[in-house]
C-alpha cells in the first residue's frame, strides 16, 4: 500500500536518557529537510528548546525549520537526566504504542525509536519483552522479525541476539537460520530497493569449522540451509570464516553479512562506523529504525551527546519508507 504520509514518528524513549536532547539536536541539524515529529512530554526536553506543539502528524510539515514539532504526551512527572523513574514506564510504553498506531493508520510514514531503559520498564510496568524489537513484533502481530544494523559501510544481521554465548548452539536451529535469511532477503528487496540481494553468511566456528576439525555446525546445520535456499535462486555465499569477511574488498562482494551470534555481527559494524550505525527491524508491516546506542545516563543532560546515529536513523527511515511507497 502506498503511504501518503511521510513524517516520521520519533518516540521519546527513556526521558532521563539522551533521547530528548538528541531529538532537539537532530531537528537543528536537519531542519525542515526531513519531516519528523517527537512524541513525548515537552517538560522532558532541554530547557529553552524551540518547540511547536502539533495536534496531528501532518502538521509537522508546516512547523518552522528551527522548531521541533511535538505531539504532546503528558507523563506523570518531570524527568531528571541520568536518573530513570519507574513511574514513567507506562507512558514510555504508551508512546511506543501510539507511534505504531500512527504508522499503521497511515498518519506517519515510519517509526524511529529513541533508546529505552528496560529495567525501568520492567520495574515500573512489568514490561515482559527483551527490548524494542520484540515489543514491536508483538504490537504488529508478527511472529518473527530480524534485527539489522546498517551503515553506509556495512549491513549485518545476527541470527541469535541477546543470549549468552553458551546458549547459541541450542538456539541456532535450521528453521531460525532459514527464517532469518528469508526475512533479510525480503527486507533488502522491499526496504532497500535491491532486486537481487547478495547475502554472505558467516560460519559459527573459527575458520568456518575448517572441514569439521573445529566444529561441525557448518557441515551439519548451516550448509544444508544455504544449499536449499540457493537452489531457490537466492544469492547466498558461505558459510565463510568470519575473520576474513569484513575487510573492504570482502564487503564489496555482498549487501549484508548474516552472522551466527550478537558480537560476531556487531563488533565489525561498530568498529567501522560507531556513530553512524542504525538499528533496523526487518519483517514488520511498517518501517522502524533506531539509533544504535543506549540511554547514556552518564552524559544525559550535559549537552555533549552526539546525534549522528539518530540523524542516520531518521534519514534511513525516510529512505525505507520511500522505497516501500514505490
Amino acid at each position: 500500500m502506498t503511504r501518503k504520509a511521510t513524517a516520521i514518528a520519533l518516540t521519546c524513549g527513556e526521558p532521563a536518557g539522551v533521547g530528548p536532547e538528541l531529538a532537539v539536536t537532530a531537528r537543528q541539524a536537519l531542519g525542515a529537510s526531513l519531516p519528523f515529529f517527537w512524541i513525548g512530554d515537552p517538560r522532558h526536553l532541554p530547557q529553552g528548546s524551540a518547540v511547536t506543539l502539533i495536534g496531528a502528524p501532518h502538521e509537522a510539515a508546516s512547523v518552522a525549520a528551527d522548531h521541533l514539532p511535538v505531539l504532546r504526551h503528558d507523563f506523570a512527572s518531570q524527568a531528571t537526566p541520568g536518573s530513570p523513574r519507574a513511574e514513567h514506564a507506562r507512558d514510555v510504553i504508551a508512546v511506543i504504542e501510539r507511534a505504531v498506531a500512527l504508522v499503521q493508520s497511515g498518519q506517519a510514514g515510519a517509526v524511529c525509536t529513541a533508546p529505552i531503559h528496560k529495567k525501568a520498564l520492567k520495574d515500573g510496568a512489568g514490561f515482559g519483552f527483551p527490548g524494542h524489537t520484540e515489543f514491536l513484533a508483538h504490537l504488529a502481530g508478527v511472529e518473527r522479525v530480524v534485527m539489522m544494523l546498517a551503515s553506509p559501510l556495512l549491513r549485518v544481521v545476527p541470527v541469535t541476539i541477546h543470549i549468552a554465548l553458551s546458549e547459541v548452539l541450542t538456539a541456532l536451529t535450521p528453521k531460525l537460520l532459514e527464517d532469518t535469511l528469508r526475512i533479510t532477503e525480503a527486507g533488502l528487496r522491499r526496504d532497500f530497493g535491491l532486486s537481487a540481494p547478495r547475502i554472505a553468511v558467516a560460519g559459527l566456528n573459527p575458520h568456518a569449522g575448517e572441514g569439521g576439525t573445529m566444529g561441525r555446525s557448518e557441515i551439519d546445520l548451516i550448509t544444508p540451509v544455504l544449499e536449499r535456499l540457493r537452489a531457490e535462486g537466492m544469492a547466498i555465499s558461505g558459510p565463510g570464516s568470519a575473520d576474513t569477511m569484513f575487510h573492504a574488498r570482502a564487503r564489496a562482494g555482498y549487501d549484508v553479512a548474516v552472522c551466527m551470534y550478537h558480537d560476531q555481527a556487531l563488533i565489525p559494524i561498530k568498529t567501522l562506523d560507531f556513530d553512524g550505525g542504525v538499528n533496523v527491524t526487518l519483517g514488520l508491516p511498517f518501517v522502524r529504525t533506531s539509533p544504535d546506542h543506549g540511554t547514556a545516563f552518564d552524559i544525559a543532560g550535559k549537552g555533549i551527546a552526539k546525534a549522528d546515529s539518530l540523524i542516520a536513523a531518521l534519514k534511513l527511515a525516510a529512505e525505507m519508507s520511500a522505497a516501500r511507497a514505490i
